[in-house]
């Protein structure tokens, strides 16, 4: 039971975030996962909204998408995405859930192109809801793997905000005070954001990893304020829980981290 992979270790870490009585935005795959694995564990009065407008349910199964009939199970109600932007944009979400292709030492975020705009060498769906949810969320949460081609100095498109460029950013911008990234969890490391810098901030190290791993397939300078932490492995318990409860199909952790 103590072996495990990228992916359910990436999920069991992510779970420990939430506080209970909190709010969080998910999509599907791993931080569906997640949150599920929070909510039996850790958070059982989280209260999970999806994009597609379900508010608050016990989600029973994995979903397979954001408007899977399992998202309304046992739900307090049951919208549209406008209900659920209306509540990002009153500051009802304290948690967000996001990906990207670049990620810049601020936390912005490029899901757009790669290369020029005009002439990308790469297209990608854009922004979705994620500007709408980085924007105005309490808190930007980041599952991905970990590369370095995901982790750059310099991004070619900014999606989704940051901390833009640093210090008041946000705030000159017009964004709420005291919202914006929060956490990356990569396949290697735990990542935060240096409260007065805004830079992003190496904070533990998963098992069997080091600094100069992770800084390897990083393209840009993390802080090292000090030593960072190892990461606590999944615990039995958490990979019990996630095998035959949250995910007992395997639609998400037996997926690769690439």
């Amino acid at each position: 039971m103590n072996n495990y992979n990228d992916i359910e270790l990436m999920i069991c870490v992510a779970s420990r975030i939430f506080e209970d009585d909190t709010s969080v935005s998910v999509g599907t795959g791993i931080p569906c996962a997640a949150v599920m694995l929070a909510q039996k564990l850790y958070a059982p009065n989280i209260l999970i909204t999806f994009e597609a407008g379900a508010v608050a349910p016990i989600l029973p199964a994995m979903p397979i998408s954001v408007g899977d009939s399992a998202t309304m199970h046992k739900a307090l109600q049951t919208g549209s995405t406008c209900d659920q932007m209306e509540m990002i944009q009153r500051g009802l979400i304290d948690y967000c859930f996001l990906g990207g292709a670049q990620i810049d030492m601020y936390g912005n975020i490029n899901s757009t192109v790669i290369g020029d705009y005009k002439k990308p060498k790469v297209r990608f769906p854009g922004s979705g809801g994620a500007n709408d949810f980085a924007s105005m969320a309490w808190r930007i949460v980041m599952v991905v793997p970990h590369s370095i081609r995901r982790f750059t100095n310099k991004i070619d498109f900014i999606t989704t905000p940051g901390y833009l460029t640093g210090p008041g950013a946000r705030e000159k911008a017009g964004l709420a005070p005291n919202t914006g990234p929060y956490k990356i969890i990569t396949n290697l490391a735990v990542m935060g954001f240096d409260e007065e810098t805004k830079r992003m901030t190496l904070e533990s190290i998963h098992p069997g990893y080091t600094i100069d791993d992770v800084q390897k397939n990083t393209d840009l300078e993390l802080l090292i304020k000090q030593p960072p932490k190892k990461t606590e492995p999944p615990t039995q318990e958490e990979l019990r829980v996630l095998r035959e409860e949250v995910d007992p199909f395997k639609a998400v952790i037996e997926r690769k981290a690439e």
